[in-house]
């Protein structure tokens, strides 16, 4: 449970007699902006997360900013997390590794949320917002950049609003701040509706942030969620979708490279007695353990675009810390600076396929255009982990690095991990045959997409059929 309660210096925090580093510069950077407002009402934890509380983030920082005038910026509540960098370093939370690398998991979260006309004190309702994404970080170990989307799949302040999900950016005014513990960036929430993430998700998040900075009832240049918003960008001036959208993903491609996704493949090429040597990930049956090393390749791939939402969170992929080992930049590849050691034996247990059938519910089949126009198109992949288990599937164009599905034998698998190579002649020709699945709207289900020459089969099932394996 939180409480909150106004700050009024070290004495507050029980902090005395030091007042820990990590701490201290991230309020110097918060009094450079705010220097009237030295004792902002606080959201606090009162269990601290290391004595066993739910709540990773110790202190919410709730101010009141001004705007600026002059850039037609408006008054709004300033929002400012702590805890999801190291603020002791002592172990009690992170694990302290210096001063030359990210401190903790590197960034806290930050949030501006319009301000009400007669509005006196801040909505706490973005404070639990902000424990819920931390909990996901914590329990994860899957950390937040800037242009990473997050599909929420709920009004943020649990009202009727169309600001369901977010992105995530620089915070505007907020610099980086360096620590004893090494340094903290500062992103920022930004809530976006159903049709601005989906554009995300088919372009990138930063091209869509960029879009909302230009109209003012978005956010304007410091991105303002008013949650009162109730027409999107695209509402607003459709040419943004039609052409900036559109062009943008004809141009660049999709950055997002992975989504969590309720999927599962079943290997066509063995008869169904045959279970001593077969690796078919069926629905209802125990998936195989994947290898730490696979486990790190597909994290690599789901650093971007992480589906989850306030109700059930993704389970780790992994459960050792990866937290201080994100590399400085994403390689466009299956593999992450602390994979590329894979040694060649293990790639002898890679098994062949003749045929695979890949099945989707509707909501992931609806990406599968995304994939092959916006990533494969583009000389990239796309990989959807299943929410349940460990079954993957990965979508490689002939130029990923690293893939271990070949032009000779486009489908391959490490246990549940499949990989399916696709040329761009056959990409193209999906594409048309997939045609129906580029709309949002619900069609009638099952439906079922064959290409018999290539011994691959995809099915787009309801949901039901994976909430209940069983039945």
């Amino acid at each position: 449970m939180d409480e909150v309660r106004p700050t009024s210096g070290v004495q507050t925090h029980g902090l005395v007699p030091l007042f820990p580093p990590g701490l201290q510069a991230i309020y110097g950077e918060c009094r450079r902006l705010y220097p009237e407002q030295a004792n902002p009402l606080q959201v606090t934890a009162i269990v601290k997360y290391w004595l066993g509380g739910p709540d990773p983030l110790d202190y919410i920082s709730m101010y009141r900013s001004a705007g600026c005038a002059a850039q037609d910026i408006q008054e709004h509540w300033h929002y400012v997390s702590f805890g999801l960098s190291d603020l002791y370093g002592d172990n009690r939370v992170h694990e302290f590794t210096g001063a030359d690398g990210p401190s903790g998991f590197g960034f806290e979260l930050t949030f501006r949320l319009k301000r009400e006309t007669g509005e006196t004190a801040p909505p706490t309702w973005p404070a639990e917002l902000m424990q819920g994404l931390a909990r996901y970080v914590f329990q994860s170990e899957n950390t937040f950049c800037s242009g990473d989307h997050i599909s929420w799949h709920s009004p943020l302040d649990n009202s009727e609003s169309r600001i369901q999900h977010m992105l995530l950016t620089e915070d505007p005014q907020m610099q980086p701040v360096q620590t004893p513990f090494g340094s903290v960036s500062f992103l920022q929430i930004v809530g976006v509706c159903t049709e601005e993430l989906q554009a995300a998700q088919q372009w990138n998040g930063q091209g869509i942030l960029e879009l909302m900075r230009g109209v003012r009832v978005a956010g304007g240049s410091w991105l303002i969620t008013d949650m009162r918003r109730g027409e999107t960008i695209f509402d607003i001036d459709p040419h943004l979708q039609q052409e900036r959208v559109d062009q943008g993903i004809e141009t660049e491609g999709s950055n997002l490279s992975g989504v969590s996704a309720k999927c599962v493949w079943d290997d066509l090429s063995r008869p169904p007695e045959d279970e001593e040597d077969s690796r078919s990930i069926c629905i209802g049956s125990q998936p195989r353990r994947l290898s730490d090393k696979d486990t790190e390749q597909i994290r690599e791939t789901l650093r971007k675009g992480l589906e989850f939402n306030s109700k059930a969170a993704i389970p780790p992929i992994s459960s050792q810390r990866q937290g201080h080992e994100r590399p400085q930049s994403r390689k466009d590849s299956l593999e992450s600076e602390s994979s590329a050691a894979i040694v060649p034996h293990e790639l002898v247990r890679t098994r062949q396929l003749e045929s695979v059938h890949l099945k989707f519910n509707q909501e992931s089949g609806t990406l599968l255009p995304l994939c092959l126009r916006g990533r494969l198109l583009h000389g990239r992949h796309f990989t959807f982990k299943s929410i349940n288990g460990d079954t993957a599937i990965t979508f490689v164009s002939t130029g990923v690095e690293g893939a271990f599905a070949t032009e000779e034998h486009p489908y391959a698998a490490h246990g549940p991990w499949l990989q399916i190579l696709l040329t761009e002649e056959f990409v193209e020709r999906m594409l048309g045959d997939l045609q129906e699945l580029n709309t949002r709207e619900e069609t009638e289900l099952p439906k079922e997409y064959s290409w018999p020459e290539k011994k691959l089969t995809i099915s787009v099932l309801p949901d039901s059929v994976f909430d209940n394996p069983l039945q």
